[in-house]
């Protein structure tokens, strides 16, 4: 094994584990995953089959993954957030045929004790804020917080709230990069 998993983690046949990966106390990963190298699974993790993490995912703890969602590299999933992956669930109507598809694309951040309903793909360096329930796609490296979720502003890929000047131009105050605001699209330059 090149990754390292708590003796009270269960890890179920046919994973995929990429090297340096973490699974701690009491986490379940589900059969048919695949989870990239260096992630960080913690306490109370529950992987659903065939979800897909990325490489260097941070997962926080007491989070459930569904079936149906993609997290992409360099994705942070903050304590106890969770995503869902049937719109209507009913306990005595079996919807397996139907979870919808969630991508949190690369370098994104979702808060603590957020939700995201199935379905809405969460953009590249996005941040959600804790306890946002994210409703509808969030563009890349925008800020959304609320219930609903609403866009309150931009971050940039280090995690600061991005001001544009006249121009349409923002600097990060910790990386120094650049980025430009076109048609409420944000961009690095």
């Amino acid at each position: 094994m090149d990754y390292f998993a708590h003796e009270t983690a269960i890890v179920d046949d046919g994973c995929n584990i990429g090297k340096g990966t973490k699974i701690w106390h009491f986490s379940h990963i589900m059969s048919n995953c695949t989870l990239g190298e260096n992630c960080n699974i913690g306490q109370n993790v529950v992987v659903s089959p065939e979800v897909i993490l990325g490489k260097n995912v941070k997962v926080q703890n007491n989070v459930s993954i569904y079936s149906g969602v993609i997290c992409e590299d360099d994705v942070f999933l903050g304590p106890s957030m969770v995503f869902t992956n049937v719109i209507n669930p009913r306990s005595a109507v079996n919807r397996r045929g139907e979870y919808s598809k969630t991508t949190v694309k690369r370098g994104a951040s979702i808060g603590a004790n957020a939700t995201i309903v199935c379905g809405h793909d969460i953009g590249e360096f996005a941040f959600i804020g804790a306890g946002a329930v994210v409703t509808k796609h969030v563009p890349a490296y925008a800020l959304v917080v609320g219930n609903p979720a609403r866009q309150m502003g931009w971050m940039s890929e280090f995690g600061h709230r991005l001001e544009f000047d006249a121009d349409g131009v923002a600097i990060c105050k910790e990386s120094g990069e650049k980025y430009k605001l076109t048609n409420q699209t944000v961009h690095k330059i």
